[in-house]
């Protein structure tokens, strides 16, 4: 889609300068999206209190808060992380942060994700596709 709709802001002819969305559209599907999603989101979130696995919880817990680590300096020059401007490279990392930031859990101090974040949420476009209530997830169920 970004190739055919995206010219400019989401698709870059020029490999080079699409390879650095590219790199972190990997990194957020091979490293951040499964320690959170599954991790954290499912492992704490979805999962009844009761039949949680407190240990591997605490290292997903652990492993999101290195990748915030990895993302925080790489935004304390610029507001997006390809640049000045939204791009591909925002879209994957970024939709994890309304529920990394929702959750009851503990996250290191990193100014400039939160920043970021902020910025996406002032985008309508996430507010109305990301930003969407989680609560009734919420792993209750006895089995």
């Amino acid at each position: 889609m970004a190739a055919c709709y995206g010219q400019g802001q989401f698709w870059n002819d020029d490999p080079a300068k699409r390879s650095q969305a590219d790199r972190w559209m990997d990194w957020s599907q091979t490293s951040l999206q499964p320690d959170f999603l599954m991790g954290v989101f499912w492992g704490f979130y979805r999962t009844p209190e009761h039949l949680r696995d407190r240990a591997a919880v605490a290292a997903k817990v652990a492993a999101c808060a290195a990748h915030m680590r990895v993302l925080d300096p790489m935004l304390a020059d610029q507001p997006y992380l390809d640049g000045e401007e939204l791009t591909l490279a925002d879209i994957p990392a970024g939709t994890a942060l309304y529920r990394y930031f929702g959750l009851e859990i503990e996250r290191p101090s990193v100014p400039h994700v939160e920043a970021w974040y902020r910025r996406l949420q002032a985008r309508s476009a996430y507010r109305k596709q990301v930003m969407v209530p989680f609560g009734d997830l919420k792993g209750k169920l006895d089995y």
